[in-house]
């Protein structure tokens, strides 16, 4: 079993490059050094992921990182400012969260072909206001509407990045494309995520964070609905993962800001670069 998962390693790391070699995850030359980082995100601020996701993750003694919008309520601030003060981050998804005609036809009001930089940026400042609200941070990383930063056929990742609004900012991405492997080359602007689609079981979800594993790199998963909502995942498949990320504790499981902290202080220290990523 044990040349097997060599084997195995060996295949994924000619598939995709493997670490930089001057890079390390914490704890490295102690006696439970971390192999590779994963960043549970999720979107919209939906009531499944206070019902269900957050205390799975509790339990589990895991934080992650949510990434709100206008969906918030009165009612709902209140039990988001509790999930802060208990060590997850609260990032900022855009107050209205545009998206292209083409993924979400519905919301005529807000596609992201009608509006322009100033717009986007606008509901940015907004919606930093907002968590600023609920949990008194200024620091904020942001989640691009469906993966994408294109407004009005421009992308607005330089404008964002000048804005100074956020310090990071989280796109999209499949299975293979949002594992990056030489983190000190990965713009902190184009963090690229992977969100399962079709109810993923437990064992798709612990495969991703086996090939971060495999080549020691970062990985980011995006979720919507635990158990309910939409582009669900069931509370079953989460609590697997947790429950296997709670058996290999050489994955560094860290909220979004954090590890792009750890990324860029490491690069600093380093003499590294983090001005583009490796998928461009």
């Amino acid at each position: 079993m044990r040349y097997r998962a060599l084997f195995v390693a060996a295949i994924v790391c000619c598939a995709l490059p493997c670490a930089a070699a001057d890079f390390a995850w914490p704890d490295a030359g102690t006696n439970h050094p971390k192999k590779c980082a994963l960043v549970l995100t999720y979107e919209d601020g939906l009531p499944s992921q206070l019902d269900v996701a957050i205390p799975q993750l509790d339990a589990a003694k895991f934080r992650a990182t949510f990434f709100l919008d206008s969906a918030v309520t009165p009612a709902s601030m209140r039990r988001w400012r509790q999930v802060a003060r208990a060590g997850h981050e609260l990032g900022n998804h855009a107050l209205f969260s545009p998206c292209p005609r083409a993924i979400l036809p519905g919301r005529r009001n807000y596609y992201a072909e009608d509006y322009d930089t100033d717009r986007i940026l606008g509901e940015i400042t907004v919606m930093n206001a907002v968590l600023f609200g609920i949990d008194g941070r200024e620091s904020r990383t942001y989640s691009a509407p469906c993966g994408q930063t294109l407004v009005g056929g421009v992308d607005y990742t330089d404008a964002l990045r000048k804005s100074a609004l956020v310090k990071y900012a989280r796109t999209g991405g499949d299975a293979a494309s949002s594992i990056v492997t030489d983190v000190l080359r990965l713009d902190g602007f184009r963090v690229p995520s992977y969100a399962p689609l079709d109810e993923p079981d437990g064992a798709a979800l612990i495969a991703y964070v086996e090939r971060v594993r495999a080549v020691g790199g970062l990985g980011v998963l995006e979720f919507h609905g635990v158990g309910g909502d939409y582009i669900r995942v069931s509370p079953e498949a989460h609590r697997q993962l947790l429950d296997w990320l709670r058996k290999h504790p050489d994955v560094w499981v860290v909220p979004f800001q954090e590890a792009m902290d750890y990324v860029t202080g490491y690069r600093t220290r380093s003499g590294g670069t983090l001005t583009r990523s490796n998928f461009e």
